[in-house]
C-alpha cells in the first residue's frame, strides 16, 4: 500500500514524514529523488546547464538552486521545459524506491502530489494543511526569502481548497508538533489495518 503525503510550501510534510519515518515507515521523498536526479554529472544536469548557461552551476558543479527557482518562476515555458525533462526521471525513480520499501505501508513524499498526478500511484493521501499566511511566515523565517518569491511559489501550485477536495485525510498543522505526531499516529493505525 503507497499513502502519498502533500501539503503546501511550509506546510509540515517535512515534520510529517519524520513521524512516519519513526513509526518505522519508509518514506520516499519526490523532492530527495529530484536533487538525485540532477546530481553533479548527470546527464539533467548537463541538460539544464545547456539551456540555461553554465551560470546555472555553482563553483563546485552543482546546480545553483536558488537561481534556477528564480528563473523557473518568472518564465512558465521554461518552467514547462524543466518539468517536461526532471518529471519522467523522477517518477522512474521514485517508483523504484517505493518497491524496495518493506510492509505495511510506504509513503510518497511529494509537494506536488495533485498538480503532477502522482496521487494516482497511491491508495490513500494526506495532505498536511495550514493557511497561506503560516505558509508565508514560515518559509520567509525557515529560507530568509521575500514574501513575494513565496507567494508566487504559492500561487504556483494548486489552490488550498482543490487539494483539499482532493485529499483522502487534511490534517491541520497550525498547532504544536504533539498534535502533528498524534494525528498522524491514528492515520498510522487505520493504514496499517486496511493494509493487513
Amino acid at each position: 500500500m503507497i499513502v502519498g503525503l502533500t501539503g503546501g510550501i511550509g506546510s509540515g510534510k517535512s515534520a510529517a514524514s519524520r513521524v512516519f519515518e519513526s513509526l518505522g515507515i519508509g518514506c520516499v521523498d519526490a523532492d530527495v529523488v529530484a536533487r538525485d536526479v540532477v546530481a553533479k554529472g548527470s546527464p539533467a544536469l548537463s541538460a539544464i546547464a545547456e539551456k540555461f548557461g553554465s551560470d546555472i552551476l555553482t563553483p563546485e558543479g552543482q546546480l545553483n538552486r536558488a537561481l534556477l527557482r528564480e528563473r523557473i518562476f518568472t518564465s512558465p515555458a521554461d518552467r514547462v521545459w524543466l518539468e517536461c525533462l526532471l518529471h519522467p526521471l523522477i517518477r522512474e525513480q521514485m517508483l523504484a524506491q517505493l518497491k524496495q520499501q518493506p510492509p505495511p505501508y510506504s509513503v510518497l513524499v511529494a509537494p506536488l502530489l495533485f498538480e503532477n498526478n502522482l496521487d494516482a500511484l497511491c491508495d490513500e493521501t494526506v495532505l498536511i494543511d495550514v493557511p497561506e499566511s503560516v505558509q508565508r511566515q514560515r518559509v520567509t523565517q525557515r529560507d530568509r526569502v521575500d514574501e513575494n518569491q513565496v507567494q508566487r511559489i504559492i500561487d504556483s501550485q494548486m489552490s488550498r481548497s482543490d487539494k483539499q477536495a482532493r485529499a483522502t485525510h487534511c490534517l491541520d498543522n497550525t498547532g504544536t508538533l504533539a498534535h502533528l505526531e498524534s494525528a498522524i499516529l491514528a492515520l498510522h493505525s487505520h493504514f496499517v489495518a486496511k493494509s493487513s
